[in-house]
């Protein structure tokens, strides 16, 4: 079997992990495929994809980034470093990249999609959408006089004597989006406060009373009450009907909260009612009632509801945020009916919308009960032991692909059973799949350390790999437990006729070996070996240390320590 037969059969795989949502799994065997066939750019493209599934981005861009190197001429490359920059909140980037991958491919929908989201984050990050009669608002940040503003004012000056916060300040100075990464950070809003001559938190209220902006205030999320004695605002003398009923619907609103709160439902229900119907544009007043239901328990309602509100959202390009609540709400009805999968898909939507950190820990609780759920109603060691039998009776026929199938039921069906993996190990390595074999092999020493077939197959897989001097400590393992083993003996003996390298072969090879490297690497272990050099008794000392005697063989057996 050549390498890109066997890196497409990873491949293959892969696709079938990350579409039954087993991401670590999906990047595991892309890693294979492009360990066997690193010039596909497919397989680059695929696991950045993976990477961005469990949110390490910067993995994805890596990835992403060696796609486009591979293929400058694919669009989906962009498309995949694209997502990556944003979720990095390096939006510019992200939309450079965007609008190359267009100029490949000028009616790509995703690309199209990607760069009106990314432009609309950059609005939102730089103020862009504020403009008046002198044109946008310039980056505050970039005063001349930014830092003798701050000392002078009473509540910014003591900020300038944190060095972190003066390096977070020269950073918005550069790069003025950056400032999304600061938005729940209280001393920049007090900054941008001093600097605009605003009182933003004041003018976010002001402006929500106004009805002109939605301030979206979850019934769920505990805000704070407002005051019995506060003093109502004045209705301006030229107020519109329609202004009219936007603060009539925001009284409404207000109300409805307040019954929310006392869990009054049915009354918090006509109080939303009666908003919406006052102002049905207003996204917030949907998803209230849609948080009724939920405490209600029905379902079927709440769901409604969110559909609605996200169907609304998106026709009146409504912040992204309320969206994602909604969608995040949706998941949340799944979740308690313990329906992962449709939880984890609207939890997925909702995350795509906006990160949201309690979102992804609810999706992440979600997907790990669902695959515990899925091992514990699938175990059945009565048709394990059936599996593992017709595996058997397949492997003596000399079918292996069939035996593999046969044993991989067979550990689905008992996963605790250390035997299943070394069965399969076997046949993996009659059809040369070593490095298959190789994990089965691990997997079953590290659920029984004493079971010798497990070190067997692991020498016999490391001598397929013409790892020998590996093969030789799994086979050394099992003349540890059992000194008499024939089986090891002559594995021995295999890898002694087959190791016939001159010794710099032999150590240019082992300086190729991962493990090998680390340890060279370790300062300690430095320290150790120039004290050896220096002093031969010292050996015997850390001959007494498991761990350090454990790489000191791995050296010696390499070649590349020798000890008089």
């Amino acid at each position: 079997m050549t390498d890109k037969v066997e890196a497409e059969q990873f491949k293959v795989k892969g696709n079938k992990a990350l579409q039954e949502g087993n991401f670590d799994q999906a990047v595991e065997l892309y890693g294979e495929a492009i360990a066997l066939d690193p010039s596909n750019h497919v397989y680059f493209s695929n696991r950045a994809a993976a990477f961005a599934k469990l949110n390490k981005y910067q993995e994805s861009l890596t990835d992403a980034n060696k796609t486009v190197e591979l293929k400058p001429d694919w669009p989906k490359g962009y498309s995949r470093k694209g997502t990556a920059l944003v979720y990095l909140g390096r939006l510019r980037e992200a939309r450079a990249t965007y609008q190359k991958g267009l100029e490949l491919d000028p009616e790509n929908q995703q690309l199209k999609d990607g760069l009106a989201d990314v432009e609309e984050k950059i609005k939102i990050a730089t103020g862009a959408g504020n403009t008046g009669a002198q044109g946008p608002t310039p980056n505050p940040f970039q005063d001349p006089n930014l830092l003798e503003r701050l000392r002078n004012h009473h509540t910014t000056k003591d900020y300038l004597d944190d060095p972190s916060f003066v390096k977070i300040l020269k950073e918005l100075q550069r790069d003025p989006e950056s400032l999304l990464r600061y938005v729940k950070d209280q001393r920049i809003m007090n900054v941008l406060s001093v600097l605009l001559g605003v009182d933003l938190k004041e003018a976010a209220e002001a402006q929500a009373a106004a009805g002109n902006q939605d301030p979206y205030v979850d019934p769920t999320a505990g805000g704070e009450d407002k005051k019995e004695d506060e003093t109502p605002q004045k209705k301006p003398a030229a107020e519109s009907d329609e202004d009219a009923e936007k603060n009539e619907a925001l009284k409404e609103k207000e109300l409805g909260n307040t019954a929310y709160k006392k869990k009054e439902f049915e009354e918090a229900l006509k109080h939303y009612e009666r908003a919406i119907e006052l102002d049905p544009d207003n996204i917030t007043f949907i998803t209230n009632k849609a948080a009724v239901y939920f405490e209600q328990k029905d379902w079927e309602n709440c769901l409604k509801q969110c559909e609605q509100a996200v169907d609304k959202g998106r026709e009146l390009r409504a912040d992204f945020k309320i969206i994602a609540k909604a969608l995040a709400r949706m998941g949340n009805v799944y979740y308690q009916q313990q329906q992962w999968k449709d939880a984890i898909k609207y939890f997925d939507k909702s995350l795509t919308e906006h990160r949201n950190a309690d979102v992804l820990k609810k999706k992440q609780i979600a997907e790990k009960t669902m695959k515990e759920e899925e091992a514990k109603a699938y175990f059945d060691p009565a048709k394990s032991a059936e599996e593992k039998e017709k595996g058997n009776q397949q492997f003596q026929q000399g079918n292996y692909p069939d035996a593999i199938k046969c044993y991989t039921e067979a550990i689905k069906r008992n996963p605790e059973d250390a035997k299943l993996y070394s069965n399969r190990a076997f046949a993996y390595t009659k059809l040369a799949e070593f490095h298959l074999a190789l994990k089965d092999c691990d997997e079953c020493i590290k659920m029984d350390p004493q079971f010798i077939k497990g070190y067997l197959r692991k020498g016999q897989a490391l001598i397929g790999m013409k790892e020998l001097d590996r093969a030789q400590q799994a086979y050394q393992k099992v003349l540890d437990i059992d000194p008499n083993n024939s089986e090891a003996r002559e594995g021995m003996r295999k890898c002694y006729q087959q190791d016939n390298l001159n010794p710099d072969e032999r150590r240019k090879r082992a300086m190729q070996d991962p493990e090998i490297q680390q340890i060279l690497s370790d300062p300690a272990m430095q320290m150790i070996l120039k004290q050896m050099q220096e002093d031969p008794t010292a050996l015997r000392e850390h001959l007494q240390n498991p761990e350090i005697s454990a790489k000191i063989e791995k050296l010696m057996s390499s070649g590349l320590l020798s000890v008089r």
